[in-house]
């Protein structure tokens, strides 16, 4: 902990998104998402289970705002459910909702903590699902009339606005292998939500740039760093093929105005439909990317699989989390260096953390391996920073246990314990450490 150091200015915060925490969800006019009606479907989600109560947070908000208080961080990521904003998707717009949210910020802003907003954490409201979701363009203005109303609505109080969380997991996860809702299978299908989901970000900018000229306005990416199983030449191709496949096919649409051409080449007709205008459309200037990582991908040369012909290896004998995900924190720092290196653009670390069967004893969970985690990836962050990577800020996920989509309530990320019959909150030690870092870096800032 001692070898850390941060820029003064350095954002600390933790992070949520609406479906995950709320509950709630036939309250003040919300109607279903897609999420509602993905959980509801048997053998979708573990247990059956759905974020109906999840964290209770829609009415416990109050209380979660003061323990995010008590932690000394000075930002909150947060998302906000278009469901409960638009519950038709378009047309009028539900006024409490919107008060939901407008109460939610001024919490924030009493206790001095920054509001960081996603507009779309993957809750699409089920009646727009059932018009296409977003194989169907109308879903781009939907979505653009609900940023609209909530930017109007809150203004230059956020301090940043991400339009999407993901969108490779939302047209990947949803519409190619069909994890997530609305759990449909056609790679066809997932890359044209790919591009309509893009064009609903590039369209919704201007929008929100006039409802808050002083706010920062970005997209969040799952980015994975991709590294070749040998050094053989067949393996590099394919890990490059991944890479254009997995990271730059959201990254040179948004930067450079274009999908990579070998990209499209290699899908063929699988390969989106683009409308004159959408790419330039698509390529607004953003003022910040946020960047989620929890592992990197190792790829091996696979001929005869679908493209991008490339196939994950999975190691032995190295640290997992309870995802079965490697804990590899040296691929946080390549990847903060290559975003440097290719884009130059202030960054935030919009999601980092683990899962791991924790386990609530005389109050306390001893989650020794996550706070290994953190400490790592901090760590890893710190050094590219010292390197020259331009991060603004880092946001731990998760704030507390809450419904981990498909997995349910089976995996917990949070640094706060969540007991889902009590909704008591807990402290995990990786919450103690977290504080103590957050105190040490601003007690050394102020010293």
């Amino acid at each position: 902990m001692s070898k850390l150091t941060f820029p003064k200015t350095f954002t600390w915060g933790v992070a949520t998104s609406s479906y995950q925490i709320e509950g709630a969800i036939n309250e003040d006019g919300r109607k279903p998402s897609i999420w509602d009606t993905f959980s509801n479907t048997p053998g979708k989600t573990h247990n059956g289970d759905s974020g109906a109560v999840a964290c209770e947070h829609y009415h416990r908000w109050q209380d979660d705002l003061d323990l995010i208080k008590s932690l000394g961080v000075n930002a909150y990521r947060f998302s906000v459910a278009w469901p409960r904003i638009k519950p038709d998707g378009t047309g009028p717009t539900n006024p409490k909702g919107l008060e939901f949210y407008d109460r939610l910020v001024d919490g924030m802003l009493e206790r001095g903590i920054k509001p960081f907003c996603t507009l779309y954490h993957w809750d699409l409201p089920q009646v727009l699902e059932d018009a296409g979701g977003w194989l169907n363009r109308d879903t781009v203005d939907a979505f653009v009339e609900y940023a609209d109303v909530v930017t109007g609505a809150l203004g230059d109080r956020v301090t940043s606005y991400a339009t999407l969380n993901e969108p490779w997991c939302s047209a990947f996860l949803g519409y190619a292998i069909g994890h997530h809702a609305p759990g449909i299978q056609d790679m066809k299908k997932s890359l044209q939500a790919t591009h309509h989901l893009l064009l609903a970000h590039g369209s919704a900018l201007p929008v929100m740039r006039a409802n808050a000229p002083e706010a920062q306005h970005g997209i969040v990416l799952n980015l994975m760093q991709v590294y070749p199983e040998t050094q053989s030449a067949a393996d590099v191709e394919a890990a490059r093929r991944f890479d254009a496949f997995h990271d730059l096919l959201y990254l040179d649409p948004l930067f450079k105005g274009s999908y990579p051409q070998d990209v499209i080449e290699g899908l063929g007709d699988l390969a989106p439909d683009v409308q004159d205008g959408d790419l330039k459309t698509i390529a607004a200037p953003i003022d910040f990317l946020g960047l989620n990582y929890y592992t990197p991908a190792f790829v091996k040369d696979a001929p005869d699989a679908p493209y991008p012909h490339a196939e994950g290896v999975e190691h032995d004998n190295v640290e997992r989390t309870d995802m079965g995900w490697e804990v590899y924190p040296q691929g946080l720092e390549d990847l903060l260096l290559r975003l440097k290196r290719d884009y130059d653009l202030p960054l935030f670390i919009t999601e980092n953390g683990a899962a791991y069967p924790d386990e609530l004893e005389n109050n306390h969970v001893h989650d020794s391996a996550r706070v290994r985690y953190f400490e790592q990836h901090l760590n890893a962050t710190a050094n590219a920073i010292a390197k020259g990577a331009d991060v603004r800020g880092y946001f731990a996920w998760s704030l507390m246990d809450n419904f981990e989509w498909a997995f349910g309530y089976d995996k917990r990320f949070g640094i706060v314990h969540v007991d889902f019959n009590t909704q008591v909150r807990t402290l995990k030690d990786s919450a103690h450490y977290y504080r103590d870092v957050i105190k040490q870096q601003t007690q050394v800032v102020a010293g």
